[in-house]
């Protein structure tokens, strides 16, 4: 067993890289969330910035398990470093600090990037750096390819057909506002719905 004690600051340094990458991922990612609700005046700048503190954390934390356990452990495979863990460690340390840097320069050269695109290419980099090819697991990186692509298709798709459900039923109306009354409760109800099915199978597990 290697003795970690000495590896102490190599996890405080991990930590505070991690608030500046939660910072980059805010200035970059808030946009997709809040961008048309900002743009349509609908909430103002300052509102978006304290409902994105409350929510994007509250999603981190009821949503973020699998995910997390996917970039710990899905893209490369860590049982090559057990002989080896500061060099796992100092990769992981790198790849944050990586990914922050590029999400901050994206963000000041107004890019739309990904913070989960940075996250997953900055992993596979620092593996190949440390041990090669074999490190990264290929076929968990094409489902997370593949979903780049399969995820804003499905979207649109979505979205499409809602909007034609809502220009048919409540804006083509004569008075529309009754019919987006009634429409609202079913939009809120589907809204939590989703989150609470993905709260449960998502969330991360309870532990005794």
């Amino acid at each position: 067993m290697v003795d970690l004690q000495e590896y102490l600051w190599m996890v405080i340094l991990g930590f505070v890289i991690a608030f500046i990458l939660a910072f980059s991922v805010g200035a970059n990612d808030v946009a997709n969330s809040f961008g048309t609700a900002v743009g349509s005046g609908v909430v103002t700048l300052r509102q978006a910035c304290i409902l994105a503190s409350i929510f994007e954390t509250l999603g981190s934390m009821l949503l973020g398990a699998k995910v997390g356990e996917t970039i710990r452990k899905g893209i490369i495979d860590v049982n090559l470093y057990n002989e080896t863990v500061p060099v796992l460690m100092a990769g992981e340390v790198s790849a944050m600090v990586g990914s922050a840097i590029w999400q901050l320069i994206a963000s000041f050269l107004k890019l739309p990037i990904s913070g989960t695109h940075c996250i997953v290419g900055s992993t596979i980099g620092f593996s190949m750096v440390a041990i090669g090819t074999k490190g990264v697991q290929w076929m968990q990186l094409v489902k997370i390819v593949a979903s780049w692509f399969i995820s804003p298709l499905l979207s649109g798709l979505m979205s499409g057909f809602l909007f034609f459900l809502i220009r048919h039923f409540i804006l083509n109306q004569d008075d529309p506002v009754p019919n987006g009354l009634r429409a609202l409760p079913v939009f809120y109800a589907s809204t939590i719905g989703i989150n609470a099915f993905s709260i449960l199978y998502t969330g991360a597990p309870c532990k005794n």
